[in-house]
């Protein structure tokens, strides 16, 4: 029997180690919780009546005890000094009264019960792990061995950058059954079916009032420079008309200021909702009216503020800004935050800056937001382009440098997925 030990920064990792040094045959003898992370013990060859044999002679042996050990030696007791007791007059003397008397010993034994306790908590915790790791390995290579094309397909939508929960629900509507070719086409096409694309944009349908709204950073007032400049080409400098709420960031309005004098097109403030609806009703025959706005974070309490003067504008249309190179996580917690102003549609800006489209695809495919534009540059107005899903899809596909995933990611993220179906 070969016996070693595994260190690892979690119980995912020393499994990995250990599947990767010994082979699937490996037998997990113990599991600890370190400060550097889990320790694991794993044995080949794993003898089980030897291991018994051992630990029945080890218990026999620290049962016995020791030949020179005096049992006759006297006990000590700790005695707690009392402190200076209160003298009372006899005739008024106070009611006895009950002290509670502590035996001795009992606070080491309580943090010792206290750090068994934990100690057992944590080893479940890292049985438990290792458990959905191995009924996740197992429920993936069942998956490979029935259904190996919707295998490949969720493997393809891994490289891709696709999120788990969108990538099971896209697999889910394959037909059945698929042939290779279908599962080496189909995960493009799925994809560009589900993403939503508004049309906006297209043969001068960009009449209206539209408010960019969304965090800070991700390039809302150069894409409403863009969007005026192109509605400026179309229908003239006098039909167009922008619109600043952003007065909390220094030189927001002076950056509108601008691009409103080089498009000669006029800037016009709003402080507050009954400003801004003062403000929409003087602009009402104008073609195309942009609302630049502050960005803010989902946690701000402003935001409450920028949904109440919004939401009082009749006939507005909000689109939420997004930038592609942020992290999926920020992408989806900012398309939440912006749910109580129900956006009609979004912009997916920076595509030039992000490595990975698969993020906010899925972020736009979870929560079925359709897409105006896309941007892919500071120059104005060039970069943008009405959104097109295969072109995206196919942008994604062409960006994408990641190697095909190993089977221990596929089943981490779709393992315990598939056990429960």
């Amino acid at each position: 029997m070969k016996i070693k030990r595994f260190v690892a920064a979690d119980m995912r990792q020393a499994m990995r180690e250990v599947r990767e040094e010994q082979g699937p045959e490996a037998v997990i003898l113990s599991t600890r919780r370190m400060e550097d992370g889990i320790e694991v013990i794993a044995a080949i060859d794993y003898d089980e009546a030897l291991m018994r044999e051992a630990s029945r002679h080890g218990a026999t042996a620290a049962e016995t005890p020791p030949a020179d050990k005096d049992d006759t030696a006297p006990r000590q007791v700790h005695v707690a000094a009392a402190g200076p007791v209160a003298r009372t007059p006899r005739r008024s003397a106070a009611p006895p009264v009950a002290v509670a008397v502590e035996p001795p010993g009992m606070r080491p034994l309580m943090e010792r019960a206290a750090q068994d306790t934990a100690q057992l908590r944590s080893e479940l915790g890292s049985m438990r792990e290792m458990l959905e790791m191995q009924l996740s390995s197992l429920a993936w290579n069942d998956l490979e061995r029935r259904q190996p094309l919707r295998a490949r397909v969720l493997r393809e939508m891994t490289r891709l950058g696709i999120e788990a929960d969108v990538a099971r629900a896209l697999v889910d509507e394959l037909p059945d059954p698929i042939n290779a070719e279908q599962a080496r086409y189909l995960p493009l096409g799925m994809l560009s079916r589900h993403l939503a694309v508004s049309g906006r944009g297209l043969s001068g349908d960009d009449r209206g009032v539209t408010a960019l709204v969304g965090p800070t950073g991700v390039g809302k007032t150069t894409t409403i420079a863009k969007l005026a400049a192109r509605a400026v080409m179309r229908h003239g400098a006098d039909q167009v008309a922008l619109v600043s709420t952003d007065h909390y960031r220094i030189g927001a309005a002076a950056q509108l200021e601008h691009y409103g004098r080089l498009l000669g097109v006029r800037v016009y403030p709003a402080y507050d909702a009954e400003s801004l609806r003062k403000v929409l009703e003087m602009l009402r025959s104008r073609h195309t009216v942009l609302i630049d706005t502050a960005g803010v974070a989902g946690s701000d309490p402003r935001l409450n503020q920028q949904v109440e003067i919004l939401a009082d504008a009749s006939d507005l249309r909000a689109c939420l800004v997004l930038a592609a190179n942020a992290q999926s996580q920020s992408l989806d917690d900012a398309v939440r935050a912006y749910l109580p102003l129900k956006p009609h549609a979004c912009i997916l800006t920076k595509l030039d800056e992000a490595p990975n489209l698969g993020g906010a695809l899925s972020v736009l495919i979870r929560h079925r937001l359709p897409l105006d534009y896309t941007t892919d540059g500071q120059r104005v107005p060039e970069d943008i382009a009405t959104a097109d899903a295969r072109v995206l899809v196919c942008r994604a596909a062409q960006s994408l440098k990641s190697h095909v995933p190993d089977d221990g990611l596929m089943a981490e993220r779709f393992g315990l997925a598939v056990a429960s179906a």
